[in-house]
């Protein structure tokens, strides 16, 4: 079983906007409601590509009970540990006229310490069920940034695979705890290197001295440039067709998705690459957050080129 960790689910609300501007009152279309969070997305496309998961985080008032009842709907395994404080919303306005995407993003809930406590007992039970551990996204108030490495410290002990993707203070601690993978962007890795917008050389440069520190897979991912899976003995790249963009949001998600799928069916890391760019395609074709269509990720795996560096 693979068990997505979302720590700061949300409720993610969207609204497509022609020729949007700021100081203006705009009518729009009744919003695409959806139960969010990084680690939501991803057990979203592990159902769709047929693998079950477990989805283990916090949720808190109204919105986390909508939240719960989503997924159930979707017939998705969850074990939430319910905390007191409201699990937050975020807005996306997207405009399609000028092919722009602006996020309204809460802070989230504040966990208490005997909350978190909670979700540490039910997360260990969890653990002995599992064959591979993603943990996504921001944290809420209340944990330290180092959260992620202490949950990855208990991955480890076990022998299983930790998959972290999230950024800032979260990304350096938790890169010490020596995830097997993570999954930077270019502005989450410039942010991590302190500098501004690496360009894809400087990026490889920085992602071989992280897998140097004991994180053996970091997946590069490049937008419209494909993605390169660096680790410390080889460094793969792959070149994706271009495709009609639909919905960004959650392509890389599904990225992450499409990966642990792969290591979970023991693919090679070239076809798990493939397959991971492949499913961030399939997703940003989509109106949908955190959804692919097989029949559509099986057409663009043809087109997939990966080489070697």
């Amino acid at each position: 079983m693979i068990i997505t960790v979302t720590l700061n689910p949300a409720i993610d609300i969207s609204y497509r906007v022609n020729n949007f501007n700021i100081n203006k009152g705009h009518r729009v279309e009744n919003g695409l409601k959806t139960a969010g969070g990084k680690g939501l997305n991803v057990s979203r496309v592990l159902k769709q590509l047929g693998e079950q998961s477990l989805c283990l985080g916090f949720l808190g008032g109204q919105n986390g009970k909508w939240i719960k009842k989503r997924l159930e709907m979707d017939g998705m395994e969850q074990s939430f540990t319910t905390i007191t404080e409201e699990t937050r919303t975020c807005l996306a306005i997207i405009d399609e006229d000028h092919s722009t995407q602006t996020e309204l993003l809460e802070k989230g809930p504040n966990v208490s310490e005997e909350e978190k406590e909670r979700f540490l007992e039910t997360f260990n039970q969890q653990l002995k069920k599992a064959k591979l551990i993603i943990a996504s996204g921001s944290l809420p108030l209340g944990l330290e940034p180092s959260f992620y490495k202490e949950i990855c410290k208990l991955v480890k002990e076990e022998n299983i695979p930790f998959f972290l993707d999230t950024s800032g203070e979260s990304l350096k601690l938790g890169i010490e705890g020596s995830p097997f993978l993570i999954k930077p962007n270019q502005e989450e890795l410039s942010q991590f290197a302190g500098k501004e917008l690496m360009k894809i050389e400087e990026m490889v440069e920085v992602a071989v001295k992280i897998c140097n520190q004991g994180v053996q897979n970091v997946l590069l991912s490049l937008g419209e440039n494909g993605a390169m899976l660096v680790r410390k003995d080889t460094i793969l790249k792959a070149d994706i067709p271009t495709i009609p963009v639909v919905n960004p949001v959650g392509s890389g998600d599904s990225m992450i998705a499409g990966m642990a799928y792969s290591i979970n069916n023991g693919f090679d890391l070239k076809e798990s690459l493939r397959m991971a760019c492949a499913c961030g395609m399939a997703n940003a074709m989509e109106a949908k957050t955190g959804f692919v269509q097989p029949e559509i990720i099986k057409q663009l795996l043809s087109e997939i080129n990966i080489t070697t560096l």
